[in-house]
């Protein structure tokens, strides 16, 4: 009796590539990631594709499987499994270097361009900042904290599709996630970038990168407190009011 075979289809090529399909043995435990890994082992050395941990921390292997975007590590097989199908591609909304790896600068740019980076006004010389755990700001940026960065959302969201300037779900809940940390000092300049045409009220709210997140974050969540505090200092005037 034959083992039982996976037909994998995995997109090959750059933008203007093609489907190509392999036959792999089908095993209970295997994930998408241990998919490719035999390809590219066993099959095929030319194909290109991006990984690390294996252990869901690093969010580098992150593909689309069968139209939708995961983390291959931690995608069990047996449970998105079409009968003995299975297609591989890689991320939306990116673009495409090789086979399955995408270019991702384009999406930390717009991390950059949410000012989704902390700027503290303390030296080594002072004593740490205390924040209380319990306080609101820290249980607002909690909520975001844990991202990893690795664009599921982005290729999930339907706005970045049609809107490529868009900032996009991880660069705002970034920037909202730092705009609740008390030690920052950019919050006038980051209410600023997020508040013109390409920011958080480009959002359709979806829910395409809530549904989609792999460490079951909610950057809708996020990027509806970033249209109150924008729409609040607007109200204010006086050049952003203070937040």
């Amino acid at each position: 009796m034959s083992e039982p075979t996976l037909k994998v289809k995995v997109w090959r090529g750059t933008e203007q590539g093609e489907f190509v399909e392999y036959l792999v043995p089908r095993n209970s435990n295997q994930t998408v990631l241990d998919v490719v890994t035999f390809i590219q082992r066993k099959l095929d050395p030319t194909l290109s594709y991006r990984f690390a941990c294996r252990v869901g921390m690093c969010g580098s292997c992150a593909m689309t499987v069968n139209g939708v975007a995961r983390w291959t590590c931690r995608t069990h097989v047996a449970k998105i499994v079409e009968g003995d199908s299975l297609e591989i591609a890689p991320l939306n909304n990116l673009p495409v270097i090789k086979d399955l790896a995408t270019d991702m600068r384009e999406f930390f740019n717009k991390w950059k361009g949410a000012v989704g980076f902390f700027q503290g006004e303390q030296t080594r010389y002072d004593d740490f900042a205390k924040v209380r755990p319990d306080s609101e700001e820290r249980q607002l940026a909690n909520a975001g904290i844990e991202c990893i960065g690795c664009a599921v959302c982005y290729a999930s969201c339907d706005v970045v599709a049609s809107r490529s300037n868009y900032l996009g779900p991880a660069a705002l809940n970034r920037a909202w996630t730092l705009t609740n940390d008390v030690r920052d000092v950019q919050q006038l300049d980051r209410l600023r970038a997020v508040a013109g045409d390409a920011g958080c009220h480009t959002c359709h709210t979806h829910g395409s990168c809530t549904e989609r997140c792999p460490k079951q974050l909610a950057p809708t969540a996020g990027i509806s407190g970033l249209k109150k505090l924008v729409a609040r200092a607007a109200v204010r005037g006086t050049k952003w009011g203070k937040l």
